[in-house]
């Protein structure tokens, strides 16, 4: 028989997905890079502060909402803009313009480069529905849909709460955990039957502010003890470790 390391009491999973499904956090990450550091460079010249793409991305914009992670960023550096508005161009120096930028730069990179999952999340994804668990995406990216196509998961996941949903509902995003209670009603569970599935520290606050019944961190880039400061109730590298085959 084939342990999931979830409680019994737990009946849905809910994950993020970009470095929890699929390694787009990579992406993500290059993506707001180039962005943040042509529109640096514009401002301030060739001695800007470049943006890091671990550390910066990590505190400021990982797991956030598109336009939230554009303004917390830009707050670091004391740097104010106008807000625009949702259809800015990507040439448009406001918060919206930055963040559709960074979104073109993003469906470029998926486009060339393809998605490929994580083949132990895969593996833990089809562990958890063959133990007869209800699953949901729950993520702040616009092209969740796109990715979980890319990558050929999308069949494994039964809800979908992205951006969009997100926007259309009026839904807060993370640190708040609006997003994935939403998910865990839509699947029929309260949020205390429901296991998080994160890899960012704004996804462990909503796990905890949230309530859910567990919450587990998983740490692609060594913050093991941030993920735990969090709120996760466990820290894997892998989901597959939490497979554990027996009789």
């Amino acid at each position: 028989m084939t342990q999931i390391g979830l409680p019994d009491s737990v009946r849905a999973c809910l994950f993020d997905l970009d470095g929890v499904l699929t390694p787009t956090a990579e992406i993500h990450a290059a993506a707001w890079k180039e962005m943040f550091d042509s529109f640096l460079r514009d401002l301030n010249g060739d001695g800007f502060q470049p943006f890091d793409p671990v550390a910066d991305y990590d505190t400021y914009v990982d797991g956030r909402p598109r336009a939230d992670g554009v303004r917390t960023f830009l707050s670091s550096r004391n740097i104010e803009l106008p807000e625009g508005e949702d259809d800015d161009p990507p040439t448009e120096r406001t918060v919206h313009g930055l963040g559709n930028r960074k979104n073109e730069l993003v469906l470029r990179k998926i486009r060339e480069e393809g998605v490929r999952p994580y083949p132990g999340s895969v593996r833990y994804l089809e562990a958890v529905r063959a133990a007869g668990l209800r699953t949901a995406v729950v993520s702040s990216s616009a092209n969740c849909r796109d990715v979980l196509v890319s990558a050929g998961i999308e069949h494994l996941l039964e809800v979908r709460v992205d951006g969009l949903v997100a926007t259309e509902r009026g839904l807060r995003g993370k640190p708040k955990p609006d997003t994935f209670l939403t998910a865990a009603e839509e699947l029929g569970v309260g949020a205390g039957q429901a296991a998080v599935f994160e890899d960012a520290l704004v996804g462990m606050d909503a796990g905890r502010e949230g309530s859910f019944g567990y919450v587990v961190g998983v740490d692609r880039v060594g913050q093991a003890a941030e993920l735990r400061r969090h709120g996760a109730d466990t820290v894997v590298a892998d989901l597959a470790e939490l497979i554990r085959e027996g009789a």
